[in-house]
C-alpha cells in the first residue's frame, strides 16, 4: 500500500469508525507513521481532492492545516518547491468546486496557513490577484468562497497587508452590497474586523475609509438578525465588540447610530432572547469603551428611555441565566458608573417616577431595580435627593405585589452599601418593615439580603434591635429552605459585625446552630451555605475576641482546610478569607497554620477537573486570556502557540478560569494580611511570596493585579516595621538608611510595580497603586522613593492631568482637555493621586517646594463650581495635607492658597468646608507670612460653621470640629490678633469635639498655650473646660487626644488641683491628680 493510500485508509477509519479501538489505532498510526513525514501534506491534499466521503475530506482539510502550520511551517517547507507550487495552484480551484460548506471553510484555512508562510516570503504572488478576481466573480458561490479565503488569510498574517488596505476597502465596499448573498456580506464584515486591527491611530486616510463603510456594516448586522441567521449575527457582534475595544477611533462618528441600532434590537421582543442579549451586551461595551462619545453627545437619556421597558420583562428563575432585563440593568449600572451622574440620574429619576406610578407591577419592579443598580455610580449625586427617594422606597416595601417588594429589598441593599449615613437615619422605618418581609415566604430571601446590608452598617443603633433580630433569625435556621438559611446566616454575621461585644450572649447558641452547616458536602446550595457560614464564623470571631473564640479555633481551621480540599472554587475562596480573618484575630498564634495555608494556596488547581488538563493549566496560568488557551506544542509562523479550537470546550475553560482567577485574587489579597498578623514567623516566606506577587502583577485579570499590588506593598510596610528602623527625617536626601533586607525587598517590589503602571489600563488598579504607594511612603519616608522619585511624581502628574493610560480615550483628541464633569469613579482615581502627592510632600518636607509649583495648578483646577463635591473636597484636603508636609516652604504660595481656601469656606457642601477649615489652619500655622490682618475675615467665615445641632448630618458636625481646630491654630500663631472675648465662648462652647478627634490636638495646644500666656482669659470658662477634660480622659470612652496631649493635660490638671482641689474633685478629675 502506497503512502497516500495508507493515510487515506487511516483517516477514513478515524473519521467514520464507531469502534473506539479502531479509532485510537488509526489516530496512533497517523501520528507515528504519517504526520511526521512532509509527504503527508501531499497525501492529505490528494485525499481532500478525491475522497467521496464528506467526513474524510473534512478531516483531511483539518489535519492538512495543522501539518502546514506545524513547527512554524517547517514540515511544509520540507516539501519540494514544485510540490508546494502544485498544491498552491490546485487548492483554490479545488475549494471553488467543493460542494460542502464545512469542507470549503476547512480547506480555506489550509490556504491561510500556507499563505502565512509563503506571502511573507514573497513566494505566492498569484494569491491576492486571484482572490480579488474571485471576489468579483459573477458566480455567487465563487464570491462566497473567495471572501472566506481572504478573511482566513487576513486572520493568519500579521504583517505585510498595510500597503493593500486602500484596495481592500474598495473591494469590500462592493462586497458589503452584494445583491445575492448575505454570506458574502457577513464574511466581508468579519474581514473588515480583522483589517481594523492593522490600522494605527496615525493612519488618518485608512481610518476615514473604514468609517465610510460602517453604516453598511451596521445595516448587515441588522440583515443577519432579520433573516434569523443567529450564527452570522453572533460573528458580527464579535466584530463590533472588537472595534469597540480597539485603541483606534474607528467607530467615533457612528457611535450614536450604533447605540441606537443596538438599543432597538435589544428592545425588540419579537427577536430571540439570545440575540437581544447579544445586542444589549454590545451596547454595554459601547458604554464602557466609548463613554466620551456617549457623554459628549448626551446619549444617556435616550439610552435610558429605551432600556426602561426592557427592565420590566420577566426575570429567569435561575440567577445565573442571562436575559434581556438583566442585560438592560447592567447597562444602566454601566451608564451610572462610567458617566457623570448629571447625565444619568436626572433622566433616570424621571423614568423611575413615571414607571413607579404605573398600575402595572412589572413597571414598578423595573423602576425599583433600575434605582438599585444606579446607586453605585450616583451615590454622591443622590445624597441631597434622598428626601424625595425615601417615599418611593417605603411605598415599594409595602407594595401589594411580591415582585415589587423583592425588588425594593434589592434597592435597599444597594442603598445601604453606598449611602450608609442616609440609611441609618431611616432605621426606625426600615428595620420593622424588612423584618415583616423576612417572615413572608415570598419575600423572605430578598428581605434577609436587605436586612444583612442594613445590619452591616448599624453599629450605632443595633442594640435596640439585636435581641429581636437574633431570636427571629435563629428560628429561620431551623425551618427555612437552604437558600434562605444562606442569607440568614449572612445576616447573622452582619449582626455580629455591627454589635461587636454585645453579640457575646448570642455567640455560643448561634455557633451550635451553625456548626452542622460547616460539614455539608453537597454541591450548589449546600456549598454556598457552607461558604457563607465560614464567613459568618470569621465575623463572630472578630466580634467576640480571641479568648472567647479560642475553644473553636482549631476545629474551625480544620473545617476551612477541608473546604479547600473539596474541589469547590467558592469554598476555597471562603477558606482563604477565613485564614485572613483568623490571622487578624489571633496574630502570632496563627503562625503554626501558615505552612498549611501556603500549601492549600498552591494545592491542586480546580482546573484539574477539566478534561483537557494541559489546556486548563495553560489557561489558568496565562498572562493573557487569549495566548493561554494553547493545547498543542505546535507554533505558527510567528512563533505563537497554536490554538486548536476543535479540541477545546471554550465555555467550560472560561468558566474554570474565571473561578481560578477570583480564587487567586483572594489568595493574593490574603498574603499581606497573614504577614502583618504573624510578623516574625512569616520571615521564611517573605521572599517566595514577594516573587509570587510580583509575577501576578502582569496577570490579565485586574482583580489579581490589584490584590497583588496591595499585598506586596503591605509586605514591604510590615517588613519595615519589623526591622526596628528609627524615625526617618523628611528631605530629598536619605539620612536614616534602611536595613539592607528591607532595601532589597523594596528593590524587588517597587520597580515591577512602576513597570505595571506603564501598561495598566484599569482605573481601580491604578487607584490602588497610588493609595498603596502613598501609605508606604508615609510609613517608610524618603528611603522608599530614593532613585524613583521622578517616576512616582510622573504617575501623579499623569493621573491629575487625566492622561494616564487607564484614562485615555482613543476618541478624544490628545490636545483636548478632559471634561470637568466626570463619573464618580473617576473622582476616586483623582483623589488617590492627590493622596500620593501629599505623601511625597510628607516625605520630602521642605524639599517638596519645587515640585509644589508643578502640582499646585494640577490640584487646584479640581476646585471649580462645575466639579463634583468629591473633586472639590479632595482638592482642598490634598492641598492641606501637602502644607502639613512641606511646612514653612509653602510660604511663597501663601496668597493664592489663602484665596482658594477662603472661597472653599463658603462652599455649599460641609465636607468641603471642613477641609477648607483644616487647610486654612495649617496655612496660618506654617506659612512665614503674617496672616493676622486676615483673621477677622477668616473668623467671620468660620463662625457660621459652629451653628449646628446634635441631629445634623455628620459632615456638618465634622466641619464644626475642623472650624474649632482652625480657630485654635489662629490663637496659637498670634493670640494678640484674636478678640478672645468674642472667640472663646464660641470655641469652648463647641467642646468636646464629636467626630474629628484629630482636631483635639490643636484645640488642646491652644488651651495649654492660653493657660501659659493668658490664663485669666480662661477663668470664666473653667467649669466648662473641666467637664471637657473629664470627657476626653474618660477611660470608658474612645481614645480622643493621644498619649502626648493626654500627658500634658494630666500635668495641667495637677497644677489646677494644687490651686483649687475642691473644684477638680467636683469635676470628677481627682483620679488624674496623683493624690
Amino acid at each position: 500500500m502506497d503512502f497516500c493510500a495508507g493515510a487515506a485508509q487511516s483517516i477514513a477509519l478515524q473519521s467514520t469508525s464507531n469502534d473506539t479501538n479502531q479509532h485510537k489505532a488509526a489516530t496512533a498510526q497517523l501520528n507515528t507513521e504519517y504526520y511526521k513525514n512532509p509527504a503527508c501534506i501531499s497525501a492529505l491534499a490528494q485525499i481532500l481532492a478525491s475522497s467521496p466521503e464528506i467526513a474524510v475530506r473534512q478531516l483531511a482539510a483539518v489535519e492538512m492545516r495543522k501539518r502546514v502550520s506545524q513547527k512554524s511551517g517547517d514540515l511544509w517547507m520540507q516539501l519540494p518547491q514544485d510540490v508546494r507550487s502544485q498544491i498552491k495552484e490546485q487548492l483554490p480551484i479545488l475549494i471553488l468546486a467543493e460542494q460542502d460548506k464545512l469542507v470549503r471553510h476547512s480547506a480555506a484555512r489550509v490556504i491561510a496557513a500556507a499563505a502565512s508562510i509563503e506571502l511573507t516570503a514573497g513566494t505566492w504572488p498569484q494569491l491576492l490577484p486571484w482572490l480579488h478576481q474571485s471576489c468579483t466573480s459573477p458566480q455567487v458561490a465563487h464570491r462566497e468562497v473567495a471572501i472566506f479565503i481572504l478573511f482566513t488569510v487576513l486572520e493568519s498574517i500579521v504583517e505585510g497587508f498595510q500597503e493593500h488596505l486602500q484596495s481592500f476597502f474598495k473591494l469590500f465596499e462592493g462586497l458589503l452590497r452584494d445583491p445575492e448573498s448575505i454570506e458574502v456580506r457577513i464574511t466581508t464584515v468579519r474581514a473588515l474586523g480583522v483589517i481594523a486591527q492593522y490600522i494605527d491611530s496615525d493612519d488618518k486616510a485608512d481610518i476615514k475609509s473604514f468609517q465610510g463603510l460602517l453604516p453598511d456594516m451596521i445595516r448587515i448586522l441588522g440583515q443577519s438578525i432579520e433573516s434569523g441567521d443567529e450564527a452570522g449575527a453572533r460573528q458580527l457582534f464579535d466584530v463590533f465588540e472588537t472595534l469597540l475595544i480597539l485603541e483606534v477611533p474607528i467607530l467615533g462618528p457612528h457611535i450614536a447610530e450604533l447605540a441606537s441600532f443596538l438599543l432597538q434590537a435589544g428592545g425588540n421582543r419579537n427577536l430571540d432572547a439570545e440575540i437581544r442579549v447579544l445586542a444589549l451586551n454590545a451596547l454595554n461595551w459601547t458604554v464602557q469603551y466609548k463613554k466620551s462619545k456617549i457623554q459628549s453627545q448626551s446619549l444617556a437619556g435616550a439610552i435610558l428611555d429605551g432600556l426602561m421597558p426592557i427592565t420590566t420583562e420577566p426575570e429567569p428563575a435561575d440567577s445565573d441565566d442571562d436575559a434581556p432585563c438583566r442585560s438592560a440593568l447592567r447597562i444602566i449600572d454601566g451608564l451610572a458608573t462610567n458617566l457623570p451622574p448629571t447625565q444619568v440620574f436626572p433622566a433616570l429619576r424621571t423614568l423611575i417616577s413615571q414607571y413607579f406610578s404605573s398600575p402595572d407591577a412589572n413597571n414598578r419592579r423595573g423602576a425599583m431595580l433600575a434605582l438599585g443598580v444606579a446607586v453605585e455610580g450616583c451615590s454622591e449625586f443622590m445624597t441631597p435627593l434622598m428626601s424625595h427617594i425615601w417615599p418611593v422606597i417605603e411605598a415599594g416595601l409595602q407594595d401589594g405585589d411580591n415582585s415589587v417588594r423583592k425588588a425594593t429589598c434589592i434597592a435597599v441593599s444597594c442603598l445601604c452599601e453606598w449611602l450608609e449615613e442616609e440609611c441609618i437615619a431611616k432605621h426606625a422605618v426600615l428595620v420593622p418593615v424588612i423584618m415583616g418581609l423576612v417572615h413572608d415566604p415570598e419575600t423572605q430571601r430578598s428581605a434577609c439580603t436587605a436586612l444583612d446590608a442594613l445590619l452591616e452598617i448599624s453599629q450605632d443603633v443595633i442594640e435596640q434591635y439585636l435581641q429581636l433580630i437574633m431570636e427571629q433569625l435563629a428560628g429561620l435556621l431551623d425551618t427555612a429552605p437552604i437558600a434562605v438559611k444562606t442569607v440568614v446566616t449572612g445576616a447573622l454575621g452582619s449582626a455580629a459585625h455591627a454589635s461587636k461585644e454585645k453579640f457575646l450572649p448570642y455567640f455560643q447558641p448561634t455557633m451550635n446552630k451553625l456548626q452542622h452547616f460547616l460539614v455539608l458536602t453537597g454541591e450548589g446550595e449546600e456549598t454556598e451555605l457552607r461558604g457563607i457560614t465560614m464567613d459568618a464564623v470569621g465575623t463572630f470571631a472578630e466580634a467576640v475576641g480571641v479568648d472567647v473564640f479560642r475553644p473553636y479555633f482549631a476545629e474551625m481551621m480544620k473545617q476551612a482546610f477541608q473546604g479547600v480540599e473539596m474541589g469547590s472554587a467558592r469554598l476555597r475562596e471562603c477558606s482563604f478569607l477565613f485564614f485572613g480573618v483568623m490571622a487578624r484575630v489571633f496574630g502570632e498564634e496563627f503562625a503554626p497554620y501558615y505552612p498549611a495555608c501556603k500549601q492549600a494556596e498552591h494545592g491542586e488547581d480546580n482546573a484539574s477537573s477539566f478534561s483537557n488538563t494541559d489546556a486548563a493549566v495553560a489557561f489558568a496560568s496565562g498572562s493573557s486570556p487569549t495566548n493561554a488557551i494553547s493545547v498543542t506544542d505546535d507554533v505558527d509562523v510567528n512563533g505563537n502557540p497554536q490554538l486548536e479550537i476543535e479540541d477545546v470546550d471554550l465555555d467550560k475553560m472560561l468558566e474554570v478560569n474565571s473561578a481560578i482567577a477570583v480564587e487567586k485574587e483572594i489568595a493574593a489579597d490574603t498574603i499581606g494580611t497573614l504577614f502583618a498578623a504573624t510578623r516574625n514567623h512569616f520571615f521564611p516566606y517573605v521572599e517566595p511570596c514577594a516573587l509570587e506577587l510580583v509575577n501576578l502583577l502582569m496577570h490579565y485579570y485586574e482583580g489579581i493585579r490589584k490584590s497583588a499590588t496591595d499585598s506586596l506593598l503591605e509586605m514591604v510596610r510590615t517588613f519595615y516595621e519589623l526591622s526596628g528602623a528609627p524615625d526617618w527625617t523628611p528631605g530629598a536626601t536619605v539620612t536614616v538608611p534602611l536595613d539592607q533586607s528591607v532595601k532589597e525587598l523594596i528593590g524587588h517590589s517597587l520597580k515591577p510595580l512602576l513597570e505595571m503602571y506603564e501598561t495598566e489600563d484599569h482605573k481601580t488598579v491604578v487607584a490602588s497603586l497610588c493609595l498603596g504607594l502613598a501609605e508606604t511612603i508615609n510609613k517608610i519616608g524618603p528611603a522608599f522613593i530614593e532613585g524613583h522619585l521622578d517616576i512616582i511624581c510622573n504617575i501623579a502628574v499623569q493621573v491629575l492631568e487625566q492622561k494616564a493610560l487607564c484614562q485615555q480615550d482613543p476618541d478624544q483628541d490628545e490636545t483636548e482637555e478632559a471634561p470637568e464633569d466626570q463619573a464618580e469613579y473617576d473622582s476616586v482615581l483623582i483623589s488617590s493621586a492627590g493622596d500620593l502627592v501629599s505623601s511625597l510632600a510628607n516625605a520630602l518636607g521642605n524639599d517638596f517646594a519645587q515640585a509644589f509649583g508643578t502640582f499646585f495648578p494640577l490640584i487646584s483646577k479640581y476646585y471649580k463650581k462645575n466639579r463634583s463635591m468629591s473633586d472639590r473636597s479632595s482638592a482642598i484636603g490634598c492641598l492641606a495635607e501637602i502644607i502639613a508636609g512641606m511646612k514653612a516652604s509653602v510660604t511663597p504660595s501663601t496668597e493664592p492658597l489663602m484665596d482658594l481656601f477662603y472661597r472653599a469656606l463658603s462652599d455649599p457642601e460641609p465636607e468641603v468646608q471642613s477641609n477648607a477649615c483644616f487647610a486654612i489652619g495649617l496655612l496660618v500655622e506654617h506659612s512665614e507670612v503674617d496672616l493676622s490682618p486676615q483673621y477677622m475675615h477668616v473668623l467671620s467665615a468660620l463662625r457660621v460653621l459652629f451653628n449646628v445641632s446634635p441631629t445634623d448630618p455628620s459632615a456638618k458636625l465634622n466641619a464644626k470640629d475642623n472650624a474649632a481646630g482652625a480657630v485654635a491654630r489662629l490663637i496659637i500663631r498670634n493670640t494678640a490678633a484674636i478678640p478672645l472675648d468674642q472667640v472663646l465662648p464660641v470655641l469652648i462652647g463647641s467642646l468636646p469635639l464629636k467626630t474629628d478627634y484629630l482636631e483635639n490636638r490643636p484645640v488642646f495646644r491652644a488651651i495649654f498655650h492660653l493657660f501659659r500666656t493668658n490664663p485669666q482669659s480662661l477663668l470664666p470658662f473653667m467649669d466648662q473646660l473641666l467637664a471637657v477634660f473629664a470627657h476626653v480622659l474618660d477611660p470608658s470612652g474612645p481614645e480622643q487626644i493621644g498619649d502626648e496631649t493626654g500627658a500634658e493635660l494630666i500635668a495641667l490638671i495637677g497644677i489646677l488641683n494644687a490651686e483649687d482641689p475642691g473644684r477638680i474633685q467636683a469635676a470628677g478629675l481627682s483620679a488624674f491628680t496623683g493624690a
